[in-house]
């Protein structure tokens, strides 16, 4: 038994118009496949170009290790230089990847290698962020704090993407006052003995490949695991309908805040807590189907 994932639809090329009727309206995804030929980036970017360009510089790193209520927001688990981390991509499967690497900031010379793509939403253009991950690494299944429409490129190798819209929350054992699941399930091959409510789930599915588009509507949660080594790009317009614009609000400034308050007031006592919370609220909702 598997996860109910229909395919993402892919389109070879896309207009203004059609993305907002067909997809940004609707809140859909879609992965266009010839969208930035026109870009540098589109033949200059791999692992090669950025050690090159960057290697010089100290990047953060994540792994999978469980949430620990000493970790702060967003807190690396390692530091490397960047040119290290690249041989190690390359040279053998690892767990650490980069995720929300700010290339404006870091790296300003790579903005001359893209441009912002007029797609009926207004961009940020102060936020491009860049994502890296080795064989095998994998993001946990999560939503994004503000609810953002997210545009995702992908950049060399093949990485494999799960969706969810957010009605499908009673049924992914979602962490409460968070934007995760439980970061036990293993969403490419998940154990529905352990894990039944995610029989009742239905979602969307795709393998992005070097230079492909994928829009990820407002608050999808998503699970992103790197097949091959490679990093991606995402560029984000800001939640346009009233209730996702009220949740982001609502996450940057009162749940993130309640939630490291209570790490620490309580310590691990708190993520205990939620993790079991998590498994509890499923099942009620199971019970009431």
């Amino acid at each position: 038994m598997s996860l109910n994932l229909k395919d993402i639809p892919r389109l070879k090329s896309i207009t203004k118009e059609d993305f907002i009727k067909n997809f940004f309206r609707p809140q859909k995804p879609v992965v266009v496949e010839q969208f930035i030929e026109d870009w540098p980036a589109y033949t200059k970017w791999n692992l090669d170009y950025i050690k090159r360009i960057a290697g010089d510089k100290i990047v953060p790193l994540y792994d999978d290790r469980p949430v620990d209520y000493k970790d702060g927001f967003n807190e690396a688990h390692a530091t490397m230089k960047m040119s290290e981390y690249i041989d190690l991509l390359q040279s053998e499967p690892t767990k650490y990847r980069i995720f929300l690497w700010n290339i404006l900031k870091e790296v300003p010379e790579l903005q001359n290698d893209f441009s912002f793509p007029d797609i009926g939403l207004k961009l940020m253009k102060k936020l491009p962020m860049l994502f890296f991950g080795g064989t095998d690494s994998h993001t946990f299944m999560h939503y994004d704090i503000d609810l953002a429409n997210i545009f995702h490129f992908h950049f060399q190798g093949e990485k494999e993407i799960i969706l969810f819209d957010q009605k499908q929350n009673d049924y992914l054992y979602k962490i409460p006052h968070s934007l995760i699941t439980r970061e036990d399930i293993d969403f490419s091959n998940p154990d529905f003995e352990k894990w039944p409510a995610l029989k009742n789930v239905v979602g969307y599915k795709t393998t992005l490949t070097h230079g492909e588009m994928l829009y990820m509507p407002e608050g999808y949660w998503h699970y992103m695991k790197y097949e091959t080594p490679g990093f991606s790009m995402s560029l984000r317009a800001i939640a346009r309908h009233p209730k996702n614009l009220g949740k982001a609000i609502y996450n940057v400034f009162i749940m993130r805040n309640f939630d490291n308050l209570m790490r620490r007031l309580n310590g691990q006592k708190w993520i205990d807590w939620k993790n079991n919370q998590a498994i509890l609220r499923t099942q009620a909702h199971i019970k009431n189907l």
